[in-house]
């Protein structure tokens, strides 16, 4: 891609060009969490399990992760404008559509086409923003947009909290209506398109890579969602849909290695630097979106919050990731070392896992919360800018802009798996501990006998026959097991996710910097 004119915008045309893209940014990257808060709504309307609810969001990121890599030649193809504004009316209109779907399924398959309009805006405001600003002032455009980039998953809970508590779930998506209209218009109106030297022809995109990329990455999370229920191997479906996405995965590596033009230059990951950093960019998206996904739900299910409680929990996470980023940045204009600066945000992420592992009970108090979800907001403040500088740290030229497209790539990857991977393992381990505390519930126990001709006395003395007062018994003693084992899986995955990022420690700090060599990370964004 070549550009023969200067994009810079000046005055009052570079602020609308500005605030209409960080708005297209915002929408996209808000909407990848802001439904977190209302799957309990969801599921109940829909009636769908927690497993097949959880695909209303990792839909949503395999439209993303698919559309990412194709957006630099949709944009040569059709002019920056054009599929700027018309990934904006796909998401728009998808997102009426999601609003008005009448089961678990039409749901599902709204928000995939959403996310594909979604993964273009996210990337060409990025574009769009850098080249309105002269070189000079390209740091605060990045300033900016990381700030929304980081910051938007955790404002996602809140916002969606709000509507769920004083509306209802289908508003989440009707916001984006009269935003997306306005910035279609003010698109049409402001952005320009840059000049391209030349447009690829249809039969030279690599159509097989995109076709491997989505049956590789579409039949692993069908494997990863849908294994629990279906009994893991023992259901030839998941066998089929395993092993086509370990074959879709290595003939998809094997394409993009040959082919002439690859969607996704592989190639690049020669570089030990970026080899690294996509691991941290995988992880880091698997702790911020999991993470961001695990409690609401935990909050709501386990505490019966509301969902503009739950949302409301996550806003000191996020003004304190506002806070750090900015400092972040100067750390690194100053010479600050990347490895060490992502090694303690590992650290203090491992911290506030930990925490949550040990604050985690069936009635635990919102104060409890506070100074952990503090500490997530640093950890995050602390990780994105420095992963990305990592990344690019020893790359040249135009293999920056590929280096970065792949990150960006993996952080999404990274989050579409957490959740999957959480909701799994969350199910396995439900089964798991209700079988250890059962094994201690015997009912020739006295203490067991006690507790239920408690319940019993209690039911009996509300009016209910004592035949039926037992039975009530029974089952609220089962309720309170059900309920200890769920807390013991969420306390499991605040400490495996916690561990993930402690182990990751020793590695980021191996990894070779050059010294007084400073990223231009606006250069990422082409």
């Amino acid at each position: 891609m070549v550009q023969q004119e200067s994009l810079v915008e000046y005055g009052p045309r570079r602020v609308i060009i500005t605030i209409t893209a960080i708005f297209c940014a915002l929408l996209e990257i808000v909407d990848t969490t802001i439904v977190n808060v209302a799957l309990n709504d969801m599921k109940g309307n829909l009636g769908a399990t927690l497993n097949e609810i959880a695909w209303v969001i990792t839909a949503y990121a395999i439209g993303n992760v698919i559309i990412v890599p194709m957006t630099s030649w949709l944009s040569a193809q059709f002019g920056r404008r054009n599929y700027f504004a018309a990934s904006i009316i796909i998401f728009t209109v998808c997102s009426f559509l999601c609003g008005n779907a009448d089961n678990i399924w039409e749901l599902v398959f709204f928000r995939f086409v959403q996310g594909l309009g979604g993964g273009a805006l996210l990337v060409t405001s990025q574009t769009i923003i850098t080249e309105s600003y002269p070189p000079e002032k390209r740091s605060m455009a990045q300033a900016i947009y990381g700030l929304g980039v980081i910051i938007g998953p955790t404002l996602g809970p809140p916002l969606g909290g709000y509507i769920v508590e004083h509306y209802s779930w289908p508003y989440i998506f009707y916001i984006n209506i009269p935003i997306g209209i306005i910035a279609t218009l003010l698109t049409i109106q402001y952005v320009r398109s840059p000049k391209y030297a030349e447009k690829k022809a249809t039969k030279d995109i690599d159509w097989a890579g995109i076709g491997l990329l989505a049956l590789a990455v579409g039949s692993l999370q069908f494997v990863l969602e849908r294994g629990q229920e279906e009994d893991w191997f023992s259901s030839n479906t998941i066998t089929t849909l395993a092993v086509t996405a370990v074959f879709g995965i290595f003939f998809f590596v094997w394409r993009e290695l040959t082919a002439k033009n690859p969607i996704v230059d592989l190639r690049v990951l020669k570089n030990g630097n970026l080899r690294v950093g996509t691991i941290l960019s995988f992880i880091l998206g698997f702790g911020l979106y999991g993470s961001t996904f695990i409690i609401p739900l935990y909050t709501q299910s386990s505490l019966g919050w509301t969902a503009q409680q739950s949302g409301a929990l996550m806003i000191p996470a996020a003004l304190t990731t506002a806070f750090m980023m900015p400092l972040i940045g100067k750390m690194l204009q100053k010479g600050a070392r990347q490895s060490y600066l992502v090694a303690l945000g590992m650290l203090i992420f491992f911290i506030y896992s930990f925490w949550g592992y040990k604050i985690l009970t069936p009635d635990t108090r919102e104060s409890a919360f506070f100074w952990m979800l503090i500490m997530r907001g640093i950890g995050m403040g602390m990780l994105f800018i420095p992963i990305t500088a990592l990344s690019l740290s020893t790359l040249k030229g135009q293999e920056i802009g590929q280096g970065a497209s792949f990150t960006g790539m993996m952080r999404q990857l990274g989050g579409s798996f957490g959740i999957a991977l959480i909701t799994t393992f969350m199910a396995s381990q439900n089964v798991v501990h209700r079988s250890a505390l059962v094994t201690h519930m015997a009912s020739d126990n006295p203490a067991v006998q006690q507790r239920v001709q408690r319940l019993q006395q209690t039911f009996i003395a509300k009016g209910m026959a004592p035949d039926v007062a037992l039975a009530s018994a029974y089952k609220a003693l089962d309720y309170g097991v059900m309920k200890q084992a769920a807390v013991l899986s969420y306390m499991d995955v605040f400490l495996y996710i916690g561990l993930m990022f402690l182990f990751c420690i020793p590695f980021v700090l191996l990894v070779k910097e050059k010294k007084n060599v400073k990223v231009d990370l606006s250069e990422a964004m082409h």
